[in-house]
């Protein structure tokens, strides 16, 4: 009914400037799934290691690439508010 309304409020269109805004969301979300993914192959092939030991591994290492990443996103976004850009 409305085209320009749908082509400015697209959901591509918000999902890309909100990745464009906040880059580090997507690549914590992607490499939380690059551990789960590596992770889950590694599943078969842990030699004699429990499975208890090996889920736990695998979650720490999930839980710091996500917080790795979003605490390097708060840091960039405090870089580009006060240092690149501060307001007077």
């Amino acid at each position: 009914v409305f085209p320009d309304y749908e082509t400015e409020t697209s959901q591509t269109s918000k999902l890309l400037k909100k990745f464009k805004e906040t880059p580090f969301v997507p690549i914590g979300m992607g490499g939380f799934f690059a551990v789960v993914a590596y992770g889950l192959y590694k599943l078969k092939h842990r030699g004699d290691m429990k499975l208890s030991l090996h889920l736990i591994h695998m979650r720490v290492a999930a839980q710091g690439f996500a917080v790795g990443a979003l605490t390097c996103g708060v840091l960039y976004s405090m870089f580009q508010e006060y240092v690149v850009k501060p307001k007077e």
